[in-house]
C-alpha cells in the first residue's frame, strides 16, 4: 500500500504510530489492562503478533504504561532492526507482512522470557478466542 492508502485505511493515531514510527501516550492504550483470551494483531494487516497468554503486566522502570509481551506467537511474525532514534539505542519490533512500527523490545529482569516486547496498543487488533 501506499502512503495515501494507509492514511484512508487507518486511524490519524494509527497511522501515527504504525506508519511513521510514534508512540502513544503512556497508560493511554486501550490493550493496557486487557485480560481476555485471545490473539493480538496487526493493526494494519491483521497479522497473529501475540497470545494473550504471553501478555504480562511490567514492574520495569520506564517500560510500564503499554501493552507487555513476553514472546511472540510464533517464529517470523515481527521483525527486529536497530533504532538510533531520538537520541537512544533500541530495538525497534515490525509487523514482518506490512513492516508497520509495532513499539520496542528490550531484555527485563521481569518478564517470563528474559524479553520485554513493549508494545502500543494502537497498533493492535484483539480477536477474543
Amino acid at each position: 500500500m501506499d502512503d495515501a492508502e494507509w492514511k484512508k485505511k487507518l486511524s490519524k493515531a494509527q497511522y501515527n504510530v504504525l506508519r511513521c514510527h510514534a508512540t502513544e501516550a503512556p497508560f493511554s492504550g486501550e490493550f493496557l489492562d486487557k485480560k481476555d483470551n485471545g490473539t493480538y494483531v496487526c493493526g494494519a494487516c491483521g497479522q497473529e503478533l501475540f497470545r494473550s497468554d504471553e501478555k504480562y503486566e511490567s514492574t520495569e522502570p520506564g517500560l510500564i504504561g503499554w501493552p507487555s509481551f513476553s514472546d511472540v506467537l510464533k517464529k517470523g511474525v515481527v521483525k527486529i532492526v536497530d533504532d538510533n532514534s531520538a537520541g537512544m539505542k533500541r530495538q525497534e519490533v515490525l509487523c514482518s507482512k506490512c513492516s508497520s512500527h509495532l513499539g520496542h523490545v528490550f531484555p527485563a529482569n521481569d518478564s517470563p522470557s528474559g524479553t520485554h516486547y513493549c508494545i502500543n496498543s494502537v497498533a493492535l487488533d484483539f480477536k477474543k478466542t
